[in-house]
C-alpha cells in the first residue's frame, strides 16, 4: 500500500546538487512537500512560510528503512498537518522523549533500573 501516493524523490524531478531554494521553489510551484533529514529546509519554512510545508526528520545518520518506518509511522500525524492552515514544519524523531516530572520515572543510577515516583 502506498501511503504517499504521488510522492517524488529529487532525482525524478531532476534536482539533484540544486540549491536547496530552488528545490523550495519547485516543491512550491508543484504542490509538493518537502521531506528532509536537513535543518535548512526548517529555517526556510520560518522564513518564508508555505507552499511548500516541511517535514523535518530529526533522526541523525539511520537507515532509509528507519526513515520509512517514521513516515508509515507518523502517516496520520502527517496527514493532518499538511490539512492544517497556519502550519509550516513538522518534526519529526525516533528519539524518546522524557516523561514529564508528574510521571514515574525510572531510576538511571541503578542497574536494576527501579522504578521510582518523584519527590512530592
Amino acid at each position: 500500500m502506498d501511503l504517499y501516493p504521488g510522492s517524488a524523490h529529487v532525482e525524478e524531478c531532476g534536482l539533484v546538487n540544486t540549491p536547496g531554494d530552488k528545490v523550495w521553489d519547485y516543491a512550491g510551484e508543484n504542490g509538493f512537500a518537502i521531506v528532509t533529514k536537513d535543518s535548512d529546509f526548517s529555517e526556510l519554512s520560518v522564513l518564508r512560510g508555505s507552499p511548500p510545508k516541511v517535514i523535518w526528520l530529526r533522526i541523525g545518520n539511520c537507515t532509509t528503512v528507519r526513515a520509512g518506518f517514521l513516515l508509515r509511522d507518523a502517516f496520520p500525524r502527517i496527514q493532518a498537518f499538511l490539512n492544517a492552515d497556519g502550519e509550516n514544519c513538522l518534526v519529526l524523531s525516533l528519539q524518546f522523549e522524557r516523561p514529564s516530572p508528574e510521571f514515574e520515572t525510572l531510576e538511571t543510577t541503578n542497574p536494576m533500573a527501579r522504578k521510582r515516583r518523584p519527590p512530592g
